[in-house]
């Protein structure tokens, strides 16, 4: 496509130099630039894209977006806003993909990952080709990128939601952060459908306050579009009728509301849980239509899970019984609620519990089956929220008994420090505190006696451990493993 082709797609911009070149792809790091490539200086909360824009052009890009006065030989164009100019320019670069496909978006402090892998089981049981974009990655059929962010920079959601339509894909399911909502990382994308989770602290580092924090997540429904469409252009919002946010969601969208629950009516409601080591089962009452439902995840909070994923394919007219025969196959989501098993007589359980809901969460799952102690391996996150940290290692103490606090991804603060804010909450309480997350989980363990059930929370799928900027290799799941193995031969 020729820059000119390229600039159709946005108004009020200043061209410095003369040109057209052919535009082949889109980047934002200067190190990825090259012939053929329209490199754009976004402004970041650490990095400024102006500065590398030499580096860019050295590299051999074809012409710049930017906002700020910038010395180069190649066409520069000035905008305004180049993240949203970026936006904007990847729709039409990557021929609007996401018209083309039945988006669906998931939104939510807690379960946004469990969501998107139960919708894309259950469509493609129901023979409706989905696409996958969230925490682990980008997939569909054969192919999966790895990403930095849960939902990844917009060129790159453009990018990839081309490939998968043109591999013949007819829908993706996609994690929405709050973040990424209020970056603009999914301007342009056309969704169909809106999933709310629920609300719980986090990101306040970014947000404030937890009232900026749901109107963050709010943009999802607001832009779920302000017309109904023809048949086969549904909007839908699909909302946790528990959650008091709801409320506030069902006026920001103007889309057709359905909603899910287990305490409160909802359209798709949970009645009579009953939750075991094994998995759980519930009867699912559908618009007064009742399923028996006996899946193997584990919990109330993945009950919410499948109600809200069951809700948004029911949408697609797809069989009701056909959707609950998928979801009761999947075996469970890599690193939530994830079992560790050598041959040991106690449970060691991996969780992404990282928030403090989840953490909740997960020790209540626990609490439903367990018949002796509960141990809890626990630490919260560097160059992130400060307020959490205390509040987590409290739910800990308080729903385990053996807490050893220790570090989770210290970043570059020091993991004492961290450490400290978390004790703050624990004043006068019994616990340990382990600095070195390999010891700590060593430590717990070592510590276990039959029929005792390990929690090991905050990290769940991710296989490293970032100290400073470095991500070193790390898997919750492989150090306990080897533990447990190390005690089974002594």
């Amino acid at each position: 496509m020729k820059l000119a082709d390229c600039l159709e797609a946005i108004r009020d911009f200043r061209q410095d130099r003369e040109g057209n070149p052919e535009i082949k792809h889109l980047v934002i790091d200067s190190r990825l630039a090259g012939p053929g490539s329209l490199f754009f200086c976004i402004k970041g909360h650490h990095l400024d894209g102006h500065r590398y824009a030499a580096m860019a052009e050295k590299s051999g890009t074809s012409a710049i977006i930017a906002q700020e006065t910038i010395q180069a030989s190649v066409p520069v164009i000035y905008v305004s806003d180049t993240h949203r100019a970026l936006a904007m320019i990847s729709d039409r670069f990557y021929g609007y993909p996401s018209h083309d496909l039945h988006m669906i978006g998931v939104t939510g402090t807690n379960g946004k990952t469990t969501i998107t892998y139960l919708v894309q089981a259950i469509q493609e049981a129901c023979g409706l080709h989905t696409g996958l974009i969230g925490t682990m990655g980008m997939r569909y059929k054969n192919y999966e990128v790895s990403v930095e962010n849960t939902t990844p920079e917009v060129h790159l959601i453009h990018e990839n939601l081309a490939k998968m339509r043109d591999q013949g894909a007819a829908s993706v399911v996609m994690e929405t952060s709050s973040n990424a909502l209020y970056d603009g990382r999914v301007h342009g994308c056309d969704f169909n459908i809106g999933i709310f989770t629920n609300l719980t602290e986090d990101h306040l580092d970014l947000h404030g306050t937890m009232k900026d924090y749901m109107y963050a997540k709010s943009l999802l429904f607001s832009q779920l579009g302000n017309t109904y469409g023809r048949p086969g252009e549904l909007k839908v919002a699909v909302l946790n009728s528990d959650d008091p946010a709801s409320e506030v969601y069902r006026h920001m969208t103007a889309a057709h509301v359905m909603t899910y629950g287990i305490d409160r009516p909802a359209d798709f409601r949970a009645e009579s849980l009953n939750i075991t080591p094994e998995g759980t089962s519930f009867t699912l009452n559908a618009r007064g239509k009742c399923y028996a439902v006996s899946m193997k995840l584990i919990g109330k909070f993945s009950v919410y899970n499948a109600l809200a994923a069951l809700a948004a394919c029911s949408v697609s007219r797809l069989d009701m019984d056909q959707m609950i025969r998928a979801m009761e196959q999947v075996p469970g989501v890599s690193g939530r609620f994830e079992t560790v098993s050598a041959g040991q007589d106690f449970s060691v359980i991996v969780d992404y519990s990282h928030t403090p809901d989840s953490l909740k969460n997960a020790l209540a799952t626990i609490k439903e089956f367990a018949r002796r102690r509960i141990i809890t391996v626990v630490g919260c996150g560097g160059d992130r929220e400060h307020g959490k940290r205390p509040i987590m290692a409290r739910i800990a103490v308080d729903n385990s008994d053996l807490a050893i606090l220790t570090s989770d991804n210290p970043r570059t603060e020091d993991p004492e420090t961290i450490l400290a804010e978390m004790e703050a909450g624990v004043q006068g309480c019994d616990y340990r505190k382990i600095t070195d997350r390999r010891e700590a989980i060593r430590f717990a363990v070592n510590q276990a006696e039959p029929g005792d059930i390990i929690l090991i929370a905050g990290k769940g799928h991710e296989t490293y451990q970032i100290i400073g900027t470095v991500k070193h290799h790390f898997d919750d799941r492989e150090i306990a493993k080897k533990a447990i193995t190390e005690i089974m031969e002594k």
